[in-house]
């Protein structure tokens, strides 16, 4: 019986890999061997280490994080499974698009360069960086307010503010600038940090995955993706009903991680 690839789990902006923690031990138990690597200046550092000293984020690039994990990648035996939310989830179509992966998963995925589908929700959800043109370069936290609105509109502010304390961190707000910048990015010649190649035929399978009352990457953002995807190569979408941006760690995550294994144990490429 041939071996199961790995997992490999990457998280997006303000979080750090803790937040895939149920994911890990889940997917464990199913037979996957999971690793979850941080971006770098995050690694293996705890959130509160990252709060007193954020400064290694400052200025931290789209191309610094996907060549990060494409190192990473290029180092297993086998081509994993690449899962990321958020962020994460672009850095996925990334890797996809570089011929990396058996298959991947987007899971309210940030935006690729060209997908111009910005929600007035989504402008809000970032206004602490994007409404303050000095963070450009700089490492910005999230506030428990902010955080609410972006990960936990689906709960109470206090147990918001739960989740917060345990899981958020400053983070790279140049990241942020890239993805705006990147909605109005051409596609053609011009290949910004956030490119993917739409039209590769050899793409891994990849699934893409929203939630209806995701604020940051609401489902029509996460649908205008799926519509730039051209070609032969498997690329199809989920969305789950009451689920927000907080979609890895809310209530009944194990639905959404158990639909995906099942999407990809379907479709990936050995």
């Amino acid at each position: 019986m041939a071996l199961k690839p790995n997992i490999v789990l990457i998280h997006g902006l303000w979080m750090t890999p803790l937040c895939w923690e149920d994911w890990i031990k889940h997917f464990n138990a199913a037979g996957y061997t999971v690793i979850a690597p941080g971006w770098p200046g995050i690694d293996s550092r705890t959130p509160e280490d990252i709060r007193r000293d954020p400064s290694a984020l400052a200025g931290l690039t789209i191309r610094q994080i996907v060549d990060h994990y494409a190192s990473i990648i290029n180092a297993l035996p086998t081509p994993p499974i690449i899962m990321g939310h958020s962020f994460g989830g672009l850095f996925t179509q990334i890797l996809l698009s570089r011929g990396l992966g058996a298959a991947g998963v987007g899971i309210c995925p940030g935006q690729p360069s060209g997908v111009v589908a910005l929600k007035p929700s989504t402008i809000k959800s970032g206004f602490g960086v994007l409404g303050h043109p000095s963070t450009y370069n700089a490492a910005v936290p999230i506030t428990e307010k902010q955080f609410h609105y972006a990960f936990g509109n689906h709960l109470s502010v206090a147990e918001s503010a739960e989740l917060w304390s345990k899981y958020s961190i400053p983070s790279a707000a140049h990241i942020l600038w890239q993805g705006l910048e990147g909605a109005f990015t051409s596609t053609g010649n011009v290949k910004s940090d956030g490119h993917v190649d739409f039209a590769k035929e050899d793409r891994a399978p990849l699934l893409l995955i929203g939630g209806t009352k995701d604020n940051v990457v609401p489902q029509e953002v996460v649908k205008s993706e799926l519509k730039h995807y051209k070609g032969s190569a498997v690329v199809e979408m989920m969305i789950f009903e009451g689920r927000s941006h907080g979609i890895v760690n809310q209530e009944g995550w194990e639905e959404v991680a158990d639909f995906a294994l099942k999407w990809v144990e379907a479709h990936i490429v050995t």
